[in-house]
């Protein structure tokens, strides 16, 4: 009796745990169930992360080539004193513009006036001594023909009156240099520029062998000279059958200035010169480009970079610098696609234009690279495309709100 009792008992406890069992498993597989659920709830609700996406453009874009160049005043002079004096006037301020023939400063002209009066007097001694001399000379003629005079006295009147002839054409000479040296106490520009810092105050004594008084430049247009090696120089006139006497102007090409602070000037520029011979020294030829310069932006003497583009060009993509990556594939973008997923494009670059490359191979037209928020993202990630504008100089990304 107590034998079956024990043996219910322990039945009862096995079937106990064995329920107990299965709830905990239940309990187990029900949780994960519910995790797993919760977590895929969680990523279905969690945003695509946003982009911001620059939509390819396409420009006109040749072949090119950089130079290192300098810029040249149109024209140049140096002001200086041509008679000696105390100089008495100005009539600029420095640093100004000055237009053509205008007075820029005078010497004392006090003792060139006396000198042109004493000219002119001389002169009306020497054609009055000259008119006696031709009336002697008449009527020396006149009485030798009856044997008054001799051949001798003859002679002597024909020398006398030459004599006095050519101190007349000397002292005409003499009264155009006083009337010239007093012209040079009136000091004019010869042509309409900017007038520098002028090197002596009035009040000093100037004169021939004084240094510059000032100094006169014309920038419009303003030049700028560049080298092209020798081998570059044949093969374009080979390329182009140019002859040597053709003008510079009619070489097809386009000229663009880049300036010192990497900014680019707003006139194209023109080939205007090109030398006649190469440079032994530095196996170069040198060349001219000038540009219309009105506002005076450019000045002379600056270190400026040269483009030089041909006019036959096509259509290449544009993108910001920012949108470029590199691996060991090379050169690569990523790009949001019809899906907003996105994807990569090894692309081949060619000259940079301000903040943007050029790109030769690898993209098309419209389509959307991304330039922000490339840490967050992967390829084959879908994404939020936000479209933003970029500024080709500058490389500043903004909002098309903002635009």
């Amino acid at each position: 009796m107590l034998m079956r009792k024990t043996a219910r008992i322990t039945k009862q406890s096995s079937r106990s745990l064995a329920f107990a069992a299965i709830s905990v498993a239940l309990t187990t597989t029900l949780t994960t169930l519910v995790g797993c659920s919760d977590d895929k709830a969680q990523q279905q609700a969690t945003p695509p992360p946003a982009v911001s996406v620059f939509n390819v453009v396409t420009q006109e874009v040749g072949n090119y080539r950089e130079f290192v160049a300098r810029t040249e005043a149109f024209q140049e002079v140096a002001i200086r004193a041509r008679v000696e004096g105390e100089l008495i006037e100005r009539h600029f301020n420095e640093g100004s513009s000055v237009e053509k023939d205008q007075l820029l400063l005078r010497i004392d002209p006090s003792e060139y006036r006396s000198t042109v009066s004493e000219a002119e007097a001389d002169l009306k001694s020497k054609i009055a001594a000259a008119g006696a001399a031709e009336r002697d000379l008449k009527r020396g003629k006149d009485v030798a023909a009856q044997g008054f005079i001799s051949q001798s006295d003859l002679d002597k009147l024909t020398t006398n009156f030459e004599q006095t002839t050519a101190a007349v054409k000397a002292a005409e000479a003499e009264l155009e240099k006083a009337k010239l040296n007093l012209g040079y106490t009136e000091i004019r520009a010869p042509f309409a520029g900017r007038i520098g810092k002028v090197n002596y105050d009035v009040g000093n004594i100037v004169g021939p062998s004084s240094n510059e008084l000032a100094e006169l430049t014309d920038v419009d247009p303003i030049y700028v000279s560049f080298q092209v090696e020798e081998a570059d120089y044949i093969s374009y006139r080979q390329n182009h059958q140019a002859p040597s006497d053709k003008d510079p102007r009619d070489v097809p090409i386009d000229l663009t200035l880049r300036l010192p602070n990497n900014s680019t000037f707003a006139d194209k520029g023109v080939l205007d010169f090109a030398d006649t011979k190469i440079n032994r020294n530095t196996g170069t030829v040198e060349l001219r480009a000038a540009f219309d310069n009105p506002d005076g932006i450019v000045m002379p003497g600056l270190f400026v970079t040269l483009i030089v583009e041909s006019t036959n060009k096509k259509e290449l993509a544009l993108i910001p610098q920012v949108a470029v990556q590199e691996n060991q594939q090379g050169k690569f973008v990523l790009v949001v696609d019809d899906e907003n997923k996105v994807a990569m494009r090894i692309v081949k670059l060619g000259r940079r234009i301000n903040a943007m490359w050029v790109v030769e191979s690898g993209l098309e037209a419209g389509e959307r690279v991304i330039i922000e928020g490339l840490q967050k993202v992967r390829q084959g990630v879908e994404v939020k495309a936000v479209e933003k504008n970029v500024d080709e100089t500058t490389g500043t990304i903004s909002s098309k709100a903002n635009s």
